[in-house]
């Protein structure tokens, strides 16, 4: 007969909260299989859609017919914020957009070296003959010894002077006898020309002269001296030679930076590089945006690729080592997923940052070639020194004003988006000074690095 002791109350009842055991199997090892929770991929959050959609390229206004144009010596016409709304809806504004977009597609997955020397046209082969010269006359020009000081060396308007005597020639050989009235048609080609070396007043170069440099190529474009099939030469070569010939200029005489970091935050000095350069690298098979971090790929790429030369440059007029110190946002911009998507922030940056800033437009130049919008001001009467951009050393008229913010402003017309005229002084003179005195040929650490 089966014992039958009493039962202790509660005995066999499961207190709360508590859980079977693990069942064990044959080999006495617990099976956590239905213990462990399933586990579930975590999903990707999506980015943060843009307000601004990538600007596409418009269609280019029809060439003026070179008889029937009434050349002029182009001026200032953005003089309000009226003035620059009307510009922002003028054929003019989509023709800058169709033809610095129309460079930028041109070069789509090109290295520099695709452009052949059998490739270049006459008058391709003519601007890089005027930009050596102008190397030329920068070397027959050496800065005077102002005693280590990394502000710009006042010798650069020497070579300012130079390059604005050889214009003539130089345009007269482009021109030929193509044209009804080669005189006056130098006088605004040279304009843009003379602007795109920097300004002579505050020994300064920015991304506004490098503007006008493309603006004078897209001059020669009206004058249908330039043609579509010259785009990529025109890219990879002419602005190529261009930037080679700047970073001489800037070397030589410690010209400043024209605004704190320019106008975008990317470089002291160009923009362009980076938007063509993007294009180039489109669907590179190696180089990634994180390359700009590897010296190995800058050095191996840099020559071919406009964004790598670029930032290897950038990095050989730094006092400190590292793209995050002294270039913060190219840092930023080196997480991108692919060369497109840089591509397109930097068409958006140049609708927005530059063709739609009022402190950078009221510098443009309008002529007949790049002509005003209906409506818009008339060029304001000058003296003759001020109507080619040389504005008094003290900086010409002050603009004082107070902000939304209520901070004031003093404003020099002769800037190129500078906050309050501060002259900030070269990166580059800094990094030649330090090497002069035996100690620019290792970049400093930044001590926490």
């Amino acid at each position: 007969m089966a014992s039958t002791s009493p039962k202790v109350p509660g005995e066999g009842a499961k207190p709360p909260g508590s859980v079977d055991p693990p069942r064990l199997p044959s080999g006495g090892i617990p099976n956590l299989k239905d213990r462990i929770p399933k586990l579930e991929p975590r999903r990707r959050k999506a980015e943060p859609a843009n307000p601004m959609p990538v600007p596409e390229t418009p269609s280019a206004p029809a060439r003026p017919d070179p008889a029937t144009i009434n050349f002029t010596i182009p001026a200032r016409r953005i003089l309000s914020p009226q003035d620059h709304q009307l510009f922002l809806s003028s054929p003019t504004y989509n023709l800058i957009l169709s033809f610095i977009f129309g460079l930028s597609e041109s070069v789509v997955d090109r290295p520099i070296s695709s452009v052949k020397d059998t490739d270049l046209s006459p008058t391709v082969q003519s601007i890089l003959t005027i930009l050596d010269e102008a190397e030329a006359l920068c070397e027959d020009s050496p800065p005077d010894d102002q005693g280590g000081s990394r502000f710009g060396n006042k010798t650069f308007r020497v070579f300012l002077d130079k390059v604005k005597q050889r214009a003539p020639a130089w345009h007269a050989t482009l021109l030929g006898g193509s044209n009804p009235d080669p005189a006056a048609a130098t006088a605004e080609l040279s304009a843009y020309l003379c602007q795109s070396f920097g300004n002579r007043s505050r020994i300064d170069y920015g991304s506004g002269h490098e503007l006008n440099f493309a603006m004078w190529l897209l001059c020669l474009y009206q004058l249908s001296l330039l043609q579509r099939s010259d785009f990529p030469a025109l890219a990879l070569r002419i602005f190529t030679r261009y930037l080679t010939v700047m970073r001489r200029v800037q070397s030589t005489y410690y010209l400043e930076p024209a605004g704190s970091h320019g106008v975008w935050g990317l470089d002291d000095y160009q923009f362009l590089p980076f938007l063509f350069g993007a294009s180039q690298l489109a669907h590179h098979a190696v180089v990634t945006p994180r390359a700009i971090h590897q010296e190995l790929m800058l050095e191996e790429y840099g020559a071919e690729y406009l964004y790598l030369g670029q930032v290897a440059f950038v990095n050989s007029t730094k006092t400190v080592r590292g793209l995050r110190w002294h270039s913060p946002m190219l840092d930023d911009i080196s997480s991108a997923r692919g060369w497109a998507k840089i591509e397109g922030g930097m068409r958006r940056m140049f609708v927005s940052e530059v063709l739609g800033k009022l402190p950078v437009m009221q510098h443009f130049l309008f002529g007949s070639l790049i002509p005003a919008a209906e409506g818009m001001s008339e060029p304001p009467e000058r003296g003759p020194k001020e109507e080619e951009g040389e504005d008094d050393e003290e900086g010409g008229e002050v603009e004082v004003f107070d902000d939304k913010e209520g901070v004031r402003h003093v404003h020099q017309p002769s800037g190129w988006g500078d906050c309050c005229g501060i002259k900030v002084p070269s990166s580059l003179a800094a990094a030649a000074e330090m090497k002069k005195r035996g100690g620019g040929e290792q970049l400093r650490r930044i001590p926490f690095d």
